[in-house]
């Protein structure tokens, strides 16, 4: 009789390489569709079909009213992070105040009972027969000195001795930042772009949605051509087109307006919470196959 088989050999003490294959064992792989990725017509923040966008240096676009919002909210939180550095700079300069005041007062106390021999003075930090020494946590008699001792003592068994970590706020940046591209962003830097509409009649009767064009070569806009923006009046164009014109004429081909090479934008297209900007477009996941997985005692059915 031949022998069964691998792939229908299912009565191993092992997992087979097919067997892993059909649990899912392993980095899985998958290209993301057209819905995983941002269309290059909708707002960085809130997803959707952008209203009066604003362009960054960088390339990012934005709603008018969320990138004004999001600004607004990074400047108020930048201004609770200074005050709470400065409460913070003023509690540490009374501390050490206070530290430097205590500590005179023990030289002055130490002083003082030296030289009118009022208590003796024990070098011998084992002695018992200090009164004013430490007696630990149960002691009856509390002095300054044992408070300050049990305040100090970093014993985690005591709850009034426990040490607690301090909490150190740094010194915030008092600049906002791209919520996108995680660089410095001012709102003067932000400049109005402008999207030629497609307004030919076979697209007013095909569909609803926006459709846009590139002014110079008409070729609708999507996101596999990449966009140049110009920052000198705001129009957007396809990346052969501002190659082969604006960077050359060094003018803009719908109003006449003289640019720069530098105010030529790459604008960035996709990128979302599932995939970033440019070609990474694959998602990846790895799933562990063995105890605690729910996979050890699994099988795949055998195929018939």
């Amino acid at each position: 009789m031949p022998q069964r088989h691998s792939k229908n050999n299912n009565d191993l003490a092992f997992f087979t390489y097919d067997e892993k294959r059909k649990l899912g064992y392993g980095t899985q792989k998958e290209r993301l569709g057209k819905d995983s990725i941002k269309p290059f017509d909708a707002c960085c923040l809130c997803l959707k079909p952008f209203i009066d966008p604003l362009c960054c240096q960088k390339g990012h676009i934005y709603c008018k009213e969320c990138i004004l919002e999001c600004l607004l909210s990074q400047k108020k939180d930048i201004q609770r992070k200074l005050v709470a550095h400065a409460a913070q700079q003023k509690q540490e300069k009374e501390e050490e105040e206070e530290r430097l005041m205590l500590q005179k007062a023990r030289e002055l106390d130490a002083f003082d009972q030296q030289n009118h021999g009022a208590v003796p003075q024990y070098n011998d930090r084992n002695h018992s027969q200090d009164k004013n020494g430490f007696h630990g946590a149960n002691s009856v008699k509390v002095t300054s000195y044992e408070e300050e001792a049990l305040r100090t003592m970093k014993a985690f068994w005591l709850p009034s001795a426990t040490p607690e970590a301090p909490v150190k706020v740094e010194a915030p940046s008092a600049s906002t930042v791209c919520p996108e591209g995680k660089e410095k962003l001012k709102l003067k830097s932000l400049f109005p772009v402008y999207f030629a509409e497609d307004k030919s009649e076979e697209k007013k009767s095909s569909s609803n949605d926006k459709s846009f064009i590139c002014p110079s070569c008409k070729v609708t806009l999507t996101n596999t051509l990449s966009l140049v923006a110009l920052s000198s009046c705001g129009h957007v164009f396809c990346k052969k087109c501002a190659d082969k014109f604006m960077a050359v004429d060094k003018v803009c081909l719908v109003c006449n307006k003289p640019c720069k090479e530098r105010n030529l934008v790459n604008v960035e297209k996709g990128g979302t919470g599932f995939a970033a900007h440019g070609d990474r477009l694959e998602a990846r996941d790895f799933k562990h196959l063995g105890s605690g997985s729910g996979l050890g005692l699994v099988r795949p059915a055998a195929k018939t």
